[in-house]
């Protein structure tokens, strides 16, 4: 088989064909916790992940530094959904760690703040 024929996908096939593959056709994501904020660091640094395709390794690497799952998917410029699929398998891995930025709100916000505010805006 020439080297030409065995690469094919690289050369032929869109982008999201090979998303397609590299999440094995799953369109959503099975970790519900990851939200756009949520902060991804590398668990073990220098370790090689299992998992083979070049888009785990590239994720990896942004993440030697906390980075959020909205940053990842914009460094890499791929869909937001598949970027989340990737990272939950990279967690499963045991490859990341995942936590909820630390000044992000856990309880609802005050309504009277909320309502003194459009006040204000209303106003102006």
């Amino acid at each position: 088989m020439s080297d030409e024929r065995e690469h094919w996908y690289e050369d032929e096939a869109s982008p999201l064909v090979r998303l397609y593959a590299v999440t094995g056709g799953r369109a959503k994501a099975q970790r519900l916790d990851l939200e756009l904020t949520t902060l991804l660091v590398d668990a073990r640094s220098g370790v090689r992940s299992r998992l083979l395709a070049p888009e785990y390794d590239a994720i990896v690497e942004l993440c030697r530094t906390a980075l959020s799952v909205a940053e990842v998917s914009a460094h890499l410029c791929l869909p937001l959904t598949t970027t989340k699929i990737l990272i939950g398998d990279l967690i499963d891995e045991g490859r990341l760690r995942a936590r909820a930025p630390r000044n992000q709100l856990t309880t609802a916000p005050d309504l009277d703040v909320l309502r003194a505010v459009l006040a204000g805006i209303k106003r102006s």
